[in-house]
């Protein structure tokens, strides 16, 4: 990697850091610069604008969460082998994430849900299309394959599965929050087989 691809993924991933901890909305250029040891004009030989760089820091977070989730999944078969081992990549990533100061995602989700603009577009967009992967996935699972509207459904419950989870091992301290998300899902995957 060259220098200046090496301090613009820099940047990328201390504006990510902050960001996952206080909000896009809450942090500076200054915060930004100082962090990685340049000066704002500085960020400015690698962005145009600040909204630049967050939408930049955006998109890399969701490439990072996708390679992180689904990587171990290419090579499985579609249908329930590759759905359990995303439902499990993607609990370790809330707790990777948890331990770093909280999910990118999940932070932007909440502060862009109300705010329009180019980063809530550019998240709506990778958020329809994860959603769009998994129930595709979910659609694999028996024959014929469901609506879209179950797997629409199924792939709500399984989101709602990781949020619950984070909640019980982040805000909790819950040690078997782990154990309550798997058995949750795998009681998901039992019904969707044979309805």
């Amino acid at each position: 990697m060259k220098k200046g691809e090496a301090t613009r993924a820099r940047i990328i991933d201390e504006t990510g850091r902050q960001a996952a901890i206080r909000g896009f909305g809450a942090i500076s250029l200054g915060d930004v610069a100082e962090a990685v040891g340049l000066s704002k004009s500085g960020l400015f030989k690698h962005f145009d604008s600040k909204e630049a760089m967050e939408l930049a820091t955006l998109d890399a977070g969701f490439d990072r969460f996708i390679a992180f989730v689904w990587a171990d999944a290419d090579d499985l078969p579609p249908g329930r082998a590759r759905l359990e081992n995303v439902f499990e990549r993607w609990l370790d990533w809330t707790e990777v994430e948890n331990a770093a100061g909280g999910c990118l995602i999940v932070a932007a989700s909440t502060e862009l849900d109300d705010q329009p603009g180019p980063m809530r577009d550019l998240l709506q967009q990778r958020v329809r299309a994860w959603r769009q992967r998994l129930a595709g996935e979910m659609k694999a699972l028996r024959e014929p394959p469901m609506s879209d509207a179950e797997a629409e459904s199924v792939v709500f419950q399984m989101k709602s599965f990781i949020l619950g989870h984070s909640e019980l091992r982040r805000l909790l301290d819950d040690t078997g929050a782990r154990a309550a998300a798997r058995s949750a899902f795998d009681s998901l995957m039992a019904r969707t087989r044979n309805p």
